[in-house]
């Protein structure tokens, strides 16, 4: 677009239409369930940035700078700036591939202000979800209101310069005009709060990014676990009824064999009318580990915990964990009453799953481990041909890779995206610290 043009004639392909055919069918009674692809929000108090950077997050100043790397006439911009500022934007409603909200200009009328972008298409989505399952942190940084860069290296979710398309009732023929620039502004502070506004923008609510990623959770959690159950001994109902009719009861069978792993309950489905699904889940998957402990040792597993790493368990019960908004309230309730975040319970969820109580203790307890092993795995590791390892304390770290020996004497495998320093629990200790990065490989 040249300088002067009014505003753009047409927008994205993928923005809903403005009008209705009158041919169209009358649209269908309304679910009963809440839809979340239309949000709005109430209008946002003045506020100046003490930085001069409007947004306080990555994902929202690079929102910021896809409207000032379109704009021709700063001055413009710098009014809209300050329109935003001062408050002058009222509610913003946002649905798939559109912002809206009246802004308040030289005028006693506001005027009526839209931005329009492109939406994801169902390949971009599907990338999107395949990503954030993959790995648990992307998840625990979308629970916890962060978007990972890598998610948003995968799809573009981020708007280019240009992908901003500005429309507004005013006369101003500015590209963008100083409304449609504050509406942009104030939209940054938006992203900032919750980045799911973010995905809306793009075509997707909340409710249903956290439907799919839940049935891909289930789908991994399922393939993960052991095989059929073996076969246990029966009495069948005949015989056990048929000593009724004479003068005693025969002797009870033996008792059933311990299994060697605790029962994992069933999936259960969601449902309106039917308890919280994650309760039934927690409680069933609470009960058979306890009992489990029980009947093969005769303590309670509990007793000993602390607080912490009684919630670390509590998380850990669940196959599902920070995925629906019942285990998000669960996530959020058990890290505040803690004093943590939900990123670093999801973590210790990580480190208990790879190897319970001992396994949270590598994660948390650094310790200078005695001569031994620990010395001998640098020169055994470079023998079979992997990276150098620099050591500090029990960990052995690359850019990307990290080792760290426990005090049971295993070594525990963590990963980190590079030069992050972001480290996540991977795979199953060994004694071995080649085995453990031939697994973290790959090989």
């Amino acid at each position: 677009m040249t300088p002067g043009a009014r505003r753009p004639s047409a927008r994205p392909a993928e923005a809903p239409a403005r009008t209705r055919s009158s041919r169209t069918p009358p649209a269908r009674p309304a679910l009963p369930r809440h839809d979340d692809r239309r949000r709005t929000f109430p209008q946002l108090a003045p506020r100046k940035a003490p930085d001069g950077r409007f947004a306080a997050t990555w994902w929202g100043n690079a929102w910021v700078e896809s409207l000032e790397g379109t704009a021709l006439d700063q001055a413009r911009l710098a009014r809209g700036r300050t329109y935003a500022q001062r408050g002058h934007v009222d509610a913003i409603t946002v649905t798939p591939g559109r912002v809206v909200a009246y802004v308040h200009g030289s005028r006693p009328r506001p005027y009526r202000t839209e931005i329009w972008l492109r939406t994801l298409g169902d390949d971009d989505w599907e990338t999107f979800l395949d990503q954030a399952a993959a790995r648990p942190e992307h998840i625990a940084a979308l629970l916890d209101k962060d978007v990972p860069h890598a998610l948003e290296a995968v799809t573009g979710l981020l708007p280019a310069p240009g992908d901003l398309v500005p429309d507004c009732s005013c006369p101003d023929d500015g590209y963008p005009c100083k409304h449609a620039a504050a509406l942009c502004y104030q939209a940054a502070r938006l992203l900032d709060e919750d980045p799911f506004v973010l995905f809306l923008m793009r075509g997707r609510g909340e409710q249903e990014l956290l439907a799919d990623l839940t049935r891909r959770n289930a789908a991994r959690s399922a393939a993960e676990r052991p095989g059929a159950a073996p076969d246990l001994p029966t009495v069948p109902a005949r015989a056990a009824l048929a000593p009724l009719t004479g003068r005693g009861l025969p002797p009870l069978p033996p008792p059933l064999p311990v299994p060697a792993e605790p029962g994992r309950p069933a999936v259960f489905p969601a449902d309106p009318e039917a308890p919280d699904p994650l309760a039934l889940d927690l409680l069933a998957g609470e009960a058979a580990a306890r009992a489990h402990v029980f009947l093969t040792t005769g303590r309670d597993p509990v007793a000993a915990l602390t607080p912490w790493q009684d919630a670390v368990r509590l998380a850990a019960a669940h196959p599902g964990s920070g995925l629906t908004a019942s285990t998000r309230a669960l996530y959020r309730d058990l890290s505040h009453a803690l004093d943590r975040t939900p990123t670093d319970l999801a973590r210790a969820v990580a480190a208990w799953r790879q190897g319970g109580p001992a396994g949270l203790a590598v994660l948390e307890e650094p310790w200078d481990p005695p001569a031994g092993p620990f010395d001998r795995a640098r020169p055994a590791l470079l023998a079979a041909e992997h990276p150098a390892f620099r050591p500090w304390r029990n960990r052995l770290s690359t850019r990307t890779l990290q080792l760290r020996f426990g005090r049971d004497g295993l070594w525990y495998g963590y990963e980190s995206d590079l030069d992050r320093e972001d480290w996540w629990p991977r795979g199953t200790p060994e004694a071995d610290p080649v085995g453990v990065v031939t697994t973290l490989l790959g090989r």
